[in-house]
């Protein structure tokens, strides 16, 4: 079992691929995790740009992990407001 993943904006797209058996695609919000119920058959994988590729994971496990780990790093930036209102304090 093995997962593609690529992520475009807001969106976050997954091709699951087994020997015998394609599990289809899923697309969820960055946000979120994928599920084993998200992905249908029918739903083919995405014409994005080859830049919205991130790679291939060995499990879904592996795919959420690197999602919330994407999560963490935009939560300990600070934003464009913090950071102009910390340097007019140090004028």
């Amino acid at each position: 079992m093995a997962f593609d993943l690529w992520i475009d904006g807001d969106v976050a797209w997954a091709q699951g691929r087994h020997e015998y058996r394609p599990l289809g695609c899923a697309v969820i919000a960055v946000n979120d995790l994928f599920r084993a119920r998200d992905f249908r058959p029918r739903r083919r994988e995405p014409s994005l740009p080859p830049s919205s590729y991130v790679g291939l994971f060995a499990s879904l496990g592996q795919v959420n992990d690197h999602l919330r780990g994407r999560r963490r790093i935009f939560e300990t930036q600070p934003s464009c407001d913090s950071r102009s209102h910390n340097s007019k304090k140090n004028i």
